[in-house]
């Protein structure tokens, strides 16, 4: 995640998303170069213009001498099923499209979202269940590793499921301020201090005027052995990578 000096990823009205270097923009796409899968929010492909495509020639090289198809999956996260079909990522049919939804979506609008994506993946009732779509990836699409890409709300749900593996957060010279400004996990969030993700630092580094972190999962996962484990990171949005999930 990319997050103003006061934790911010975008301004209150969410007019600003842009505001990261483009060291940290090229930082984002080497993290897809790794990837199996790139995944985010509904709100975060309505609002800003990105197709979650590996990016340039040399991104897509990258990918092919690590064994990685050229074109990365591409994954869109909606509980309610509500997508602008004008987004800018139904016009770039590079590589296959899924969207995670739930059974709270209507059947007429079920259809139009299979109008839009080469699958659409009901995962839950009324809130997604990550664990049992990281299954269905790993099991139909040999999904092994995944980037997530925001926003706050999909960021806070992998966090509670203690699903992410790394969080790789860029520090940006900049103060937005507003309560209602959105962070990098949203949602309900926590009540106590025992529910928090925990997280290790593992490295930093400082480029001119921002910080590059990452963070590695301070806990391991609940829930038995082998669960699908997400690293998230972000400019602009979030990532969130997955390995190993049997």
């Amino acid at each position: 995640m990319a997050m103003t000096a006061d934790g911010k990823i975008t301004t209150a009205n969410r007019a600003v998303a842009a505001f990261s270097s483009a060291r940290d923009r090229a930082h984002l796409l080497a993290l897809r170069a790794t990837a199996d899968a790139v995944m985010a929010g509904a709100r975060t492909v309505d609002l800003h213009p990105i197709n979650l495509g590996p990016g340039p020639k040399r991104y897509r090289a990258r990918r092919l001498r690590s064994n990685l198809a050229e074109y990365n999956l591409r994954i869109v996260v909606s509980g309610s099923g509500s997508l602008d079909p004008d987004a800018e990522i139904f016009r770039h049919r590079f590589s296959p499209i899924l969207i995670l939804t739930t059974r709270r979506v209507p059947a007429a609008k079920l259809r139009r979202l299979r109008a839009l994506a080469d699958e659409v993946r009901v995962c839950g009732d009324t809130e997604i269940d990550f664990r049992r779509a990281l299954r269905w990836l790993h099991r139909k699409w040999h999904v092994r590793r995944l980037v997530c890409e925001g926003g706050g709300e999909l960021n806070a749900a992998l966090f509670a499921a203690r699903l992410v593996r790394e969080l790789h957060l860029t520090v940006c010279p900049s103060v937005f301020g507003g309560r209602t400004a959105p962070t990098i996990a949203d949602g309900l969030g926590c009540q106590r201090l025992a529910d928090a993700a925990r997280l290790v630092l593992k490295s930093r580094r400082r480029v001119g005027g921002e910080l590059f972190l990452v963070y590695g999962s301070g806990a391991r996962n609940p829930g038995g052995s082998q669960v699908h484990r997400l690293s998230t990171q972000r400019a602009r949005s979030q990532s969130t990578s997955l390995r190993r999930f049997k």
